[in-house]
């Protein structure tokens, strides 16, 4: 299938762009990982479920992606932006045989900036799973490809660091958004993320701490008493609580109907208050369902009987034993280059032999010292991709 619509070709600096759509992205390594993992997880941890996306949304451009939009859940690992995307590829695979409707995430470029930011260390694991870094150059490049439509969290980072005062409250959205669906008449699907705020609950950040803490690769750092957890068990920076994910279909928006101009006749402060009548029309509609299906984000019972219906998997549906799975995935996928394997979590001994195979994974229970080790191979191995990728670039002479 061509990436480019024949009678539209981008300009040439998109043009010379377009390695982006496939230089990370492997769909098997995304199949291979949610058969492996994320489905176990899914079942049983995170419980998520599809509202409203049936049927599913069509085109209103079919040269152009639809954009999906949606709110960040605040202070979080981005579990819930992981969990969309296994879900949505399940069902699109399972109603229609193909994933030709799958939304490609585009995210923060601080995820994939230090190895830190991706689960368990997986160099490259949000590309390879089909994001691409939300740069400008990188947006507009992807408003040409045929093959996917386009994820987007457009409040961006502060929508993850918003604190949980401020939780289901949708902040100030992007205004590129806009722009560039007036300039591909292209609609906005938006979706709404309930429960994932309680992934990491209670949890609150202060803007001179992030600054800090950007400057080592972490857009912020959530102020909860779970931070102390984190100290005395490395694990639990990615930890999630089990709340019960929901996404939840909107209505489209047509930002064509919400005026007369074309997008380059738009001033700063027009398209700024489009943008806000976006941002209060979802903002409505996410407060329905958070009334709708927000007010038990847990369901402790539920969870109890699918561990009880799952537990020959035990304990890799815990978190505690997710960087055995991870890593022992990784092992096989990318060192090995094995494809096509069953990981048998459900075997007695099973997390034990995951151990000896990766002892790194020791250093995820280790207090505070297990830390050295995890950082000096996140930020080891990130600079040595950085030099890789610099020497195979082109040197524009």
């Amino acid at each position: 299938m061509s990436a480019v619509a024949p009678d539209t070709l981008p300009p040439p600096l998109i043009r010379a762009n377009q390695h982006i759509y496939r230089d990370h992205f492997h769909e098997e390594f995304t199949q291979t990982l949610d058969e492996n993992i994320l489905q176990l997880l899914d079942r049983v941890w995170f419980r998520s479920r599809l509202v409203g996306f049936e049927p599913y949304p069509q085109r209103n451009n079919p040269d152009r992606p639809l954009i999906f939009a949606s709110n960040h859940s605040g202070m979080a690992f981005p579990w819930d932006a992981i969990i969309s995307l296994s879900h949505l590829w399940r069902y699109l695979m399972n109603t229609r045989g193909h994933l030709r409707d799958l939304p490609r995430p585009l995210s923060a470029p601080m995820l994939s900036a230090t190895k830190l930011m991706n689960p368990y260390l997986i160099t490259d694991f949000w590309k390879k799973c089909g994001s691409v870094d939300a740069t400008t150059l990188n947006f507009e490049t992807m408003m040409y490809y045929q093959e996917h439509n386009l994820m987007l969290y457009p409040e961006g980072v502060p929508g993850i660091g918003k604190g949980f005062n401020r939780k289901y409250q949708l902040q100030r959205l992007a205004t590129s958004m806009l722009r560039l669906s007036l300039m591909h008449g292209t609609d906005i699907m938006p979706f709404y993320t309930i429960n994932a705020e309680y992934l990491n609950p209670y949890a609150y950040s202060f803007e001179w701490i992030n600054r800090l803490t950007k400057k080592i690769g972490i857009p912020f750092l959530p102020l909860t008493l779970l931070l102390l957890l984190v100290i005395v068990q490395p694990w639990a920076f990615y930890l999630a609580l089990p709340a019960q994910l929901t996404y939840v279909m909107g209505t489209r928006i047509r930002p064509t109907d919400l005026t007369t101009k074309k997008h380059d006749e738009l001033s700063r402060d027009e398209l700024l208050a489009i943008s806000e009548q976006i941002r209060q029309r979802m903002q409505v509609e996410m407060d329905a369902a958070v009334a709708a299906h927000g007010q038990h984000p847990y369901r402790w019972r539920e969870l109890w009987q699918r561990m009880k219906e799952n537990r020959r998997y035990f304990p890799f549906f815990l978190p505690f034993a997710w960087p055995a799975a991870f890593t022992e995935f990784e092992r096989r996928y990318v060192k090995n280059g094995e494809r096509d394997f069953n990981m048998h979590l459900d075997r007695p001994g099973t997390f034990w032999k995951l151990l000896w195979r990766n002892p790194l994974v020791l250093a995820y229970f280790i207090p505070v010292l297990g830390w050295i080790p995890l950082a000096m191979k996140g930020y080891r191995d990130n600079k040595l991709s950085r030099l890789a990728r610099d020497r195979a670039a082109p040197t524009g002479r």
